[in-house]
């Protein structure tokens, strides 16, 4: 597969929206070119991962994970927080036929964020973002629960039984 062809699906992937030219080439040029064959798992569920993998061809499917037997498309980039930090890759995913990826290590995009800080500071800009909406989500959730439950005062007993101090003088038999 040409160099050129390998930048597209890069420039499509969120995380990486955003990048200069120059920034998305050096990512394409330090990637390996990995080719997995049908059956083979490109990541495990609770393993340590090193590394990302986007899908530039092939059919892959999840068979454990958030939502197990789900099709994985071309261009989706699995195990993605594992190229920027020490995790475990919450899903497996298992080839169905032969698939091409990049496999984008931690250590090759350390070194390059090393050598270009504004790629390091636009990954800490898109996980703060990706971060708050998290939050903002949570607080929806949780006011939406709130707005279904009764207060949690309504679900005490009408009066709760008030504790009795030790007696002082008590020796425990241990």
């Amino acid at each position: 597969m040409s160099f050129e062809l390998l930048l597209e699906p890069l420039r499509r992937v969120p995380l990486f929206q955003g990048l200069r030219p120059i920034q998305i080439a050096e990512i394409a040029r330090r990637a390996e070119r990995v080719v997995f064959q049908a059956g083979d798992t490109i990541i495990q569920e609770d393993r340590a991962g090193d590394a990302a993998f986007l899908i530039i061809s092939g059919e892959a499917v999840r068979t454990r994970g958030p939502v197990p037997s789900e099709p994985v498309p071309i261009g989706s980039l699995l195990g993605e927080m594992a190229m920027l930090v020490e995790t475990t890759y919450t899903s497996t995913v298992v080839c169905t036929n032969s698939v091409r990826v990049l496999k984008l290590t931690r250590e090759n995009l350390h070194d390059l964020m090393l050598t270009d800080l504004r790629l390091a500071e636009h990954f800490v800009a898109k996980l703060s973002y990706r971060l708050r909406a998290f939050a903002d989500d949570l607080k929806r959730v949780d006011q939406a629960l709130a707005a279904e439950s009764p207060p949690v005062a309504t679900m005490l007993p009408a009066r709760i039984p008030t504790l009795q101090p030790v007696d002082a003088s008590f020796q425990s038999p241990l």
